[in-house]
């Protein structure tokens, strides 16, 4: 499809898909009074908790939007995260207490809740409307405009803007038109287990977020909310049906939680295994058609850099439109969003999202404080508060602040 060049400003914006990202997006916008239409397949906001922690950069778009009231008041601020042997022993961590009633600091709240405070928020807006039941068909541009065709229960209807944002997730249809099947990168082969569980693991000891290294038993134990539920992920053998998988997880629980408790014991509400990938988009603009967050790029979970960083993808393209919108730039900047986000993607989120993961199954934990150069540096921060904020802050990384980028004084 031909990129397209545009004149300076522009009348209104499609955002396909209401999960967090668009939604997001959609309330940045219309509070800038920009009419807004998003399309969504679902008949309604997404009721799965998915993701959970949202570091400094992205909280950083959730006080911009004006909603980080509303998510403090939901969620909360996790004290910790270490990583520790099968047996509980603690080889390193990072105390997150010293960011303490500073306004970024870390939160965490499950992705349906943040979904349902974004649209009470976006409800508000005169200029947004979201369109339930509207399956992307096709898309297609011009020199004026941008079209998405789509099928409604009462038939198909075509939907047009200035600009057609795909914030539709990791299948993306806003993505498979622009490129069919193409998404460049790898799927892992660990087969990955996420669960949501009541146990009392604050009786053992537990930190807020727990990373345990172990060649088989290799998972992760992270408190995701108030009332004692826990976000347990775990490796498990590739292959297996989601029966079999659910079979064994007793024998799992038994093998990696402490106590090594029976099933009767805990509590699990969610249970989801899946497929974790590494990929980036060819390019996040094909000229009215942009994309982010998942529709762009995915990671695996261990680290929470997937949500973190489509969240701010939304600030960042949030920039680069409204620098538009107020003819302070004009659209190339949509270049540069494209060829930024997918070097910051390139250079810090997929290695380090990668060793994130490789870390808890793909070395000796009992050798791993002598070979693991970040553990190393975890350990320093015991002893070091300044080195600690460095390390922790070095998220920030993946921000980037397109406003440089405006060639025009307003």
């Amino acid at each position: 499809m031909p990129s397209v060049v545009q004149t300076r400003g522009f009348k209104n914006v499609i955002i396909v898909g209401a999960g967090p990202s668009g939604l997001l997006l959609a309330l940045m916008l219309a509070k800038k009074g920009i009419p807004v239409v998003i399309l969504e397949s679902a008949p309604g906001l997404d009721k799965q908790p998915r993701a959970t922690h949202y570091a400094s950069p992205a909280i950083h778009e959730l006080i911009r939007a004006g909603v980080m009231d509303d998510v403090r008041a939901a969620g909360f601020h996790p004290d910790s995260v270490v990583w520790r042997k099968l047996d509980g022993t603690v080889l390193a961590g990072l105390d997150a207490t010293i960011f303490e009633g500073e306004p970024d600091r870390m939160t965490c709240l499950p992705l349906d809740k943040l979904g349902a405070i974004l649209y009470r928020h976006l409800e508000k807006q005169e200029t947004a409307r979201v369109e339930w039941g509207s399956k992307v068909m096709d898309i297609g541009q011009d020199e004026d405009k941008a079209w998405v065709e789509v099928e409604k229960a009462d038939g198909r209807k075509r939907f047009e803007a200035d600009y057609v944002v795909g914030c539709d997730g990791a299948n993306s249809q806003v993505r498979r038109c622009l490129f069919g099947k193409s998404f460049p990168g790898k799927t892992w082969d660990e087969q990955i287990v996420a669960t949501n569980t009541y146990y009392d693991f604050q009786k053992y000891g537990y930190n807020d977020s727990n990373f345990f290294i172990h060649p088989e038993h290799w998972h992760m134990v992270a408190r995701i909310s108030n009332d004692g539920l826990w976000r347990v992920t775990y490796g498990e053998i590739p292959g297996l049906t989601k029966e079999e998988l659910s079979e064994r997880l007793p024998s799992k629980f038994k093998a990696m939680f402490p106590g090594h408790p029976d099933p009767e014991e805990y509590r699990v509400v969610n249970f989801s295994p899946y497929k974790v990938h590494q990929r980036l988009a060819e390019k996040l603009r094909v000229g009215r058609f942009l994309l982010a967050a998942d529709a762009a790029h995915l990671c695996n979970p261990f680290g929470g850099l997937g949500l973190t960083g489509g969240i701010v993808d939304i600030g960042g393209l949030y920039d680069c439109l409204i620098g538009i919108y107020e003819e302070r730039t004009d659209p190339s900047i949509l270049d540069k969003y494209s060829e930024i986000r997918s070097k910051i993607y390139k250079e810090i989120i997929d290695p380090v999202s990668s060793e994130n993961i490789r870390r808890l199954f793909d070395q000796d934990p009992d050798a791993a404080l002598d070979n693991d150069e970040f553990l190393k540096m975890c350990k320093r921060t015991a002893t070091d508060l300044d080195y600690s904020r460095e390390l922790q802050l070095g998220v920030n990384g993946i921000k980037y602040d397109f406003t440089k980028e405006y060639t025009k004084e307003q």
